[in-house]
């Protein structure tokens, strides 16, 4: 049985997650901090600490793994379309060159890379909220698609 403040702890490792959206590195510096720190003191500590690293690190390597699709596509085809006179002399006529016409399927997987993004990025937040809620209650919460790189 874990003790209130075992579970206080595991449950802030979980909510300093949410400090990135202040402090850039956050959701990396914070739950380090205090998972190394009391990781040998707690096995409710110590598996809480690594499910919010692993989910973190997952998270960055979708992230990553969602950029190199859509950025790479998204200016190629702005530069594809636009002409380049257009980009440098006029931005307004800019907007003239992108039509529906314009858009093509690699388009439209570099938008669902983008709609993945921000999706994954709301589910990042409302897991961390929901792994802290189940921490507080001493449960030991596994994040969904978490690929264990501490193990």
């Amino acid at each position: 049985m874990e003790t209130t403040n075992e579970k206080n702890l595991a449950t802030f490792t979980h909510l300093s997650a949410l400090s990135q959206y202040c402090i850039p590195f956050g959701n990396y510096i914070f739950p380090i901090l205090i998972w190394s720190t009391k990781k040998d003191k707690s096995e409710f500590i110590d598996f809480s600490g690594k499910q919010i690293l692993n989910f973190q690190l997952s998270i960055f390597l979708y992230t990553l793994i969602l950029g190199l699709i859509a950025v790479p596509i998204l200016i190629a085809t702005v530069f594809s379309t636009i002409p380049l006179d257009t980009l440098i002399n006029d931005a307004d006529a800019m907007f003239d060159h992108l039509s529906i016409e314009n858009i093509s399927g690699i388009i439209i997987v570099a938008l669902i890379a983008v709609l993945s993004f921000i999706g994954l990025k709301i589910a990042e937040f409302f897991l961390i909220i929901y792994a802290s809620l189940k921490t507080a209650n001493g449960e030991k919460y596994k994040y969904p698609f978490t690929i264990p790189f501490i193990k």
